[in-house]
């Protein structure tokens, strides 16, 4: 996190120096302090609304509520809210601001084709996410990115229009330099800054795969969770790229994820630049990791 807001920094200050424009790095300081103020106060609920969700309440299903009520004792959380996806691809999520705060989201499908073992499995992962704070960090890291991309974009186009700063005045050797730079940092800083989300939400998932099986004690109910979901090939059509990181699996099916390859059924293997842009683990990985946890 403290290499990822120095390299925000920097950017901004290549960026302004090459461009004459200190307010280019004061806005990027601004921008990011009021993204993530509003991330953090309303992203449970943007995204909750994108989703469709529609929250489930004791009365309407008490063995979902029980389910998740009693995970959350052993676990010492707060109950989360609990919302149901109308869509028979099975899939879940978590996210709000703090434990006090969060919501756990389940489709009608996952719910109905999940044992209650399996099921126990995804929710616990779900709760792990909750405990280790991931949704906060994955809402920093998110505006952190959105920043990188809008400074580099604002770069280019105002080198476009042929305000060049320094470099247009004549500014010596070092303003050539730093224009050159800035060039080359506002072509590959997007691209760095997505690859630093994604691999950052790799580990927390088999980080909330963990701890989701040391909560419930029976890794094999998530491992066979994540199987049946991986086999199951109907993606889930409320989601999109924004919130795909969220899911306890891609939930882009219908292109042929990488992350549902399995060499077991005579898939080549993910190579090392594909394994890079993937939001998930790949689920061979993430299966083999859990059934290492009960030998």
């Amino acid at each position: 996190m403290a290499g990822f807001f120095v390299f925000v920094i920097l950017i901004g200050y290549v960026f302004s120096y090459a461009l004459d424009n200190p307010g280019i790095l004061v806005f990027a300081v601004i921008f990011s302090i009021v993204s993530s103020f509003v991330s953090y106060w309303w992203s449970d609920k943007i995204v909750l609304a994108m989703s469709g969700a529609k929250e489930l309440t004791h009365d309407t299903n008490r063995e979902i509520y029980h389910l998740v009520e009693n995970l959350c004792i052993t676990a010492g959380l707060p109950t989360p809210k609990i919302y149901i996806i109308d869509d028979s691809a099975p899939n879940a999520f978590a996210t709000g601001r703090d434990p006090q705060h969060a919501v756990i989201a389940l489709t009608s499908g996952i719910i109905q084709k999940l044992e209650k073992t399996e099921l126990e499995g995804v929710i616990a992962h779900e709760l792990s996410h909750i405990g280790n704070r991931d949704m906060l960090l994955a809402t920093l890291v998110t505006v952190m990115v959105g920043i990188i991309v809008l400074l580099a974009d604002w770069f280019r186009r105002w080198t476009f229009w042929g305000r060049r700063g320094r470099d247009r005045e004549g500014g010596g050797q070092l303003a050539a330099i730093m224009m050159i730079a800035a060039i080359i940092l506002s072509i590959l800083a997007p691209l760095f800054a997505q690859l630093m989300r994604l691999a950052i939400s790799r580990k927390r998932e088999f980080l909330a795969d963990a701890s989701g099986a040391l909560l419930t004690r029976y890794p094999e109910g998530l491992a066979r969770a994540l199987e049946k979901i991986s086999a199951d090939q109907e993606p889930l059509e409320v989601a999109n790229r924004a919130t795909a990181h969220l899911y306890i699996a891609s939930p882009f099916k219908e292109d042929g994820d990488p992350s549902f390859a399995k060499a077991s059924e005579g898939k080549k293997k993910i190579g090392f630049f594909t394994r890079m842009f993937l939001t998930h683990p790949p689920i061979e990985e993430r299966i083999k990791a859990l059934r290492g946890l009960s030998v």
